[in-house]
């Protein structure tokens, strides 16, 4: 997929809320072909009621989560630091204890 230089102006993009086993996850998506960008806000207490199979790139804007495996294994990550996995790898989930926000991309390039 190609697409066009576009600025993205996150502010006027309306907010979708996502419900968490606790906390919720405040969603701003721009959807093109082929590729979805969001920034992702988790309030404190976060924790995603789901483990996700989708393949991503999360980048830590601001605050710290946790990125857990269903193999047990957890991850700390905190402003400035990114992870990376593909579709179908690695299922996994957030949570938060003091609230994050991400920017988050993932689309048909990670399958």
């Amino acid at each position: 997929m190609k697409h066009p230089f576009q600025c993205i102006d996150w502010n006027a993009i309306s907010p979708t809320n996502h419900p968490g086993i606790s906390g919720t996850a405040l969603w701003h998506t721009l959807q093109l072909p082929g590729l979805r960008i969001r920034t992702v806000t988790y309030t404190p207490g976060y924790l995603a009621d789901h483990w996700c199979k989708k393949g991503h790139i999360v980048h830590c804007l601001e605050g710290s989560f946790t990125s857990e495996l269903d193999t047990g294994e957890k991850f700390e990550l905190a402003k400035g630091m990114t992870y990376v996995v593909s579709d179908n790898l690695s299922n996994h989930r957030s949570s938060t204890a003091s609230g994050v926000k991400l920017l988050i991309i993932d689309g048909d390039f990670l399958q």
